[in-house]
């Protein structure tokens, strides 16, 4: 068993559900088990470690290998510790025909291991570099609200290069859509069932508005094409309206999930449905959706530092991910972000999670090769 491995395992039967994602009292709640042993496994290794509590009981941990000479740059891994929540037996690392099994094992304790063994192999045997500063984070509430990484980009933290660790099939990602949320709501008036002539059905009108979402929108963003993302697209997640059968509903309100591209913003998306709506005489009222924006990333991949961890890794060029994630936040707070890591995505939040093991080691061997690379 490599060490990459064991630490995988470690990091497995670590519990780290976003509390957010787990029900009221589990024990399997919050990051700071992983946190804290990832730091004091840093420490062991001469790392500088610095736990920065973003929530009670929930910190981002820094481990940094300082250069032999004067800082230069700065190069930032940057994977997440939490995991959407599980059955009991995840939590049990299972090794078989060659892939590890349970929860994080792919999203993204994978990422997790990889970047750390990378940089503790550093530490431990060498060369370190002489003018690269190295931090590892790992970085809380990526799967609810990126706490994390939004607390760190407003502590001024900035770096050269972040590499997000998620699962990319070992492509390096410089670009990955947004996510926005957006509510509508109809209104309508009640009244009894018996007498539906005398109301106005909420549901009625909503249903109309969700076919034209699911069909006449949907085909018309599939014309808006990126070419690392292909097209943006729209889903209707949620739908509540409407008390009890025998009254006409007055209410109904749907949850949407629209995937956005580079250069489209929530106020222009806003605009265009409202001016698409009206057009096609369809009332309805814009509601609050998600609090937190999630914006697409866009990073050049002619950027020396990304070439450089291109060929690293054995690439040939670069790659669009269809997912949201951390790389997003700290591009936009001013640190040029790419995403990499091992593991599939499609594995990701199933009931039998897993990731292929020569996947972790080449993810391992791949970011040493870079970070022995740097100057």
């Amino acid at each position: 068993m490599t060490k990459t491995e064991q630490l995988l395992r470690e990091l497995i039967a670590l519990p780290s559900v976003n509390p957010a994602l787990a029900e009221a009292g589990s024990p399997w709640a919050g990051e700071q088990r992983v946190a804290e042993f990832l730091a004091a496994t840093a420490a062991q290794a001469g790392l500088e470690v610095e736990l920065r509590e973003v929530f009670p009981g929930r910190p981002n941990v820094l481990a940094r290998l300082s250069p032999t000479g004067k800082t230069r740059r700065r190069i930032l891994l940057a994977p997440h510790l939490d995991t959407v929540n599980a059955e009991a037996s995840q939590f049990t690392p299972r090794r078989r025909g060659g892939r590890l099994y349970g929860r994080g094992a792919c999203d993204t304790k994978g990422s997790v291991a990889a970047m750390f063994d990378a940089l503790r192999e550093l530490a431990l045997t060498g060369p370190r570099p002489a003018e690269t500063e190295l931090v590892f984070a790992g970085l809380i509430d990526e799967e609810n609200n990126q706490a994390g990484s939004r607390a760190l980009v407003a502590s001024g933290f900035l770096a050269d290069l972040a590499i997000v660790g998620e699962a990319t099939r070992l492509r390096v990602v410089t670009a990955h859509k947004g996510s926005l949320w957006l509510g509508l709501e109809t209104r309508g008036k009640a009244a009894h069932g018996s007498r539906p002539e005398l109301g106005r059905n909420a549901i009625h009108q909503m249903a109309r508005i969700v076919d034209w979402l699911e069909t006449d929108y949907a085909a018309q963003l599939a014309a808006r094409r990126h070419p690392l993302l292909g097209c943006a697209t729209v889903s209707v997640g949620t739908i509540q309206g409407g008390t009890q059968p025998n009254i006409v509903p007055d209410r109904c309100g749907i949850l949407i999930d629209r995937r956005t591209l580079p250069g489209e913003t929530e106020a222009g998306v806003c605009a265009e449905l409202r001016g698409l709506l009206r057009r096609e005489k369809l009332a309805a009222k814009f509601v609050e959706g998600r609090s937190a924006p999630c914006f697409p990333l866009e990073t050049d991949p002619n950027l020396p530092l990304v070439a450089q961890l291109v060929r690293s890794v054995g690439r040939q060029g670069p790659a669009g991910a269809q997912f949201f994630c951390d790389a997003s936040v700290l591009a936009r707070g001013g640190i040029p972000s790419v995403v990499f890591g091992p593991g599939d995505i499609a594995q990701a939040h199933t009931a039998d999670e897993w990731i292929a093991l020569d996947s972790l080691e080449r993810a391992r061997a791949g970011l040493s090769r870079f970070l022995k690379s740097l100057p």
